[in-house]
């Protein structure tokens, strides 16, 4: 057993649970029920990575790589693109703020992960850690793209567009 490796999957494990958490909290603050249910299966995704990821904790730490199964673990779908115009103005400034946090978490998750994949000597690690960065690159692209849509339309409400 590697103390090193174990720390390195705990981190993640916690990262996910905080990714979980805040999704959920984006959710249940949110009045449209497009961003909600878009928040909700972005948590659901981040269990089911704390699922992979303990089953790997559990694995390394009982040396028993042979069951960790990666053929159960699924490559990321394409993004799915939301319907903003179904967004509740008076959502706007939450959905906004919600979302750019939301990028920092995943652009973390993706160097964590990178990181994680280049200092592991486990192959089902690097494999899962693989696969992670590919799912939270996709978060980052569903934020990324809608991000910079809605904040227009949110300075454009404000008054501060155009320039």
């Amino acid at each position: 057993m590697n103390n090193q490796e174990l720390m390195i999957i705990k981190q993640a494990i916690i990262n996910e649970v905080e990714g979980y958490e805040f999704y959920n909290m984006a959710a249940s603050n949110s009045n449209s029920t497009e961003v909600k249910n878009a928040f909700l299966e972005l948590a659901e995704e981040e269990m089911q990575h704390v699922v992979w990821l303990k089953d790997l904790f559990n694995k390394v730490k009982a040396d028993n790589m042979v069951d960790f199964q990666m053929a159960l673990i699924p490559e990321p779908t394409s993004p799915a693109i939301f319907k903003w115009e179904n967004i509740d103005r008076k959502d706007a400034g939450i959905a906004v703020s919600a979302f750019g946090i939301g990028i920092q978490m995943e652009k973390a998750s993706i160097e964590y992960y990178t990181k994680a994949a280049k200092e592991t000597e486990i192959k089902e690690a690097k494999e899962l850690f693989n696969i992670l960065i590919k799912w939270e690159t996709i978060h980052l692209y569903k934020f990324s793209s809608q991000y910079e849509e809605l904040r227009e339309e949110w300075w454009s409400e404000q008054g501060y567009a155009p320039f």
